[in-house]
């Protein structure tokens, strides 16, 4: 299952979208059986602006049961990451400054973050790095181009964007 829907790209489109159109979020199956029928089973919030203030905070995640077995799934806009706290903007950000070859600790102090959070982002992203870019340079192959890793992800930011990228690799790759 795709848990990015890919054409609601910012938050305020998805708060637009959680009222006036939800079957955007159902998905076609269930991801856990397989089986065709989800029902619409409520929603719950997370927080999605992790600014100072968070003026949209908390946001409505729709959730779906499956009618034949009894887990729940949701679907996130492309601008949330799944199981993360922070914004893919915000992550695309620090990203950019390490793979620019800031240290650790100078990205920290630049983004506000801590920097395990910053370590850890980083760490994902080697670590995951090469499959991720296996599947991204299948789609585009332009992208295979670039050998060095840096440059390849700075491209990769600079003409799809992280949000993006992270929406396409959601089809075939559990993200983050």
């Amino acid at each position: 299952m795709h848990r990015i829907v890919g054409s609601i790209v910012v938050l305020a489109q998805h708060l637009v979208a959680v009222v006036t159109d939800p079957e955007q979020y159902r998905p076609a199956a269930c991801p856990h059986c397989g089986y065709a029928r989800v029902w619409r089973h409520g929603c719950y919030h997370r927080k999605a602006d992790r600014s100072r203030g968070g003026a949209r905070d908390p946001v409505a995640v729709l959730r779906y049961l499956c009618a034949a077995c009894p887990q729940t799934c949701s679907r996130l806009p492309q601008c949330l990451s799944p199981r993360r706290w922070y914004d893919w903007a915000v992550q695309q950000a620090v990203l950019l400054l390490l793979l620019s070859g800031v240290s650790l600790h100078g990205c920290a102090r630049a983004s506000g973050l801590d920097r395990r959070t910053v370590r850890r982002w980083r760490d994902w992203l080697l670590e995951r790095g090469d499959l991720f870019a296996f599947v991204l340079r299948s789609r585009w192959p332009e992208l295979g181009r670039l050998a060095d890793f840096n440059a390849f992800w700075r491209n990769v930011i600079d003409e799809l964007t992280l949000a993006r990228a992270m929406s396409v690799l959601d089809r075939e790759l559990a993200v983050p």
